[in-house]
């Protein structure tokens, strides 16, 4: 392929006009770079689950519309997810609910276990993608530029390790009272710029750590 390689650890593909991930690209990899291209799938297993050493993978301004991560257990060192500037409207991180009586799916244990920043700014989602708890190691989602309406209490579920939420410049109208209740590690960043929240403050924040958390809520519609 066109892409480049500094050793065997950075595979540099960015603005190489590639429509699929090169079948040479090595497992070796920690660094990859993929983005201004026009990849409009990504999947992360082949079907021969050999793992890749990938920590850090950017695929920002690609055509990418839907993306399904739960098959990605071919990836246990990825720390870093960079999805910005795509046309994603559907994130799917669950699996499909079982029909009664059956074991067909089961619980995703192996999900992304290192993964610690997702971005998925700038693309066409209109809600939060379920299952983010599944993500266990996740400390950053950011999500901005979105067309997000609402926060549920289920959205960031089993969150435990989250420190850093960016939800600016989205259409959010509601936000749940407890949807932020069990984020006991939030303590950087709660972005809610340029929305459209009306409600009051006391019931979305009563059960965050102020004297550690910066909350930023300017240009909204109160």
């Amino acid at each position: 392929s066109e892409c480049r390689w500094d050793g065997q650890l950075l595979l540099n593909c960015s603005f190489t006009r590639i429509s699929t991930i090169p079948e040479d690209a090595s497992q070796t990899a920690v660094t990859a770079d993929l983005s201004y291209n026009n990849i409009k799938t990504f999947v992360c297993s082949d079907g021969r689950n050999e793992e890749w050493m990938l920590k850090h993978l950017n695929l920002s301004n690609n055509l990418i519309s839907e993306l399904t991560l739960t098959t990605c257990t071919n990836l246990p060192n990825l720390e870093t997810l960079n999805l910005s500037g795509n046309a994603i409207h559907t994130l799917t991180l669950e699996m499909p609910t079982p029909a009664h009586g059956s074991k067909k799916y089961s619980t995703v244990d192996r999900l992304l276990p290192a993964l610690k920043v997702l971005s998925v700014e700038r693309n066409n989602l209109n809600t939060v993608p379920r299952g983010l708890g599944l993500l266990q190691s996740l400390q950053t989602v950011h999500m901005s530029s979105n067309a997000i309406q609402q926060i549920d209490p289920k959205d960031f579920q089993n969150c435990s390790q989250l420190k850093d939420i960016d939800l600016r410049n989205n259409r959010i109208t509601k936000i749940h009272p407890d949807a932020f209740r069990d984020l006991n590690k939030l303590q950087v960043v709660m972005d809610l710029r340029e929305n459209a929240l009306t409600i009051p403050l006391p019931q979305i924040l009563v059960s965050l750590n102020f004297f550690q958390l910066e909350v930023y809520l300017s240009k909204n519609a109160w």
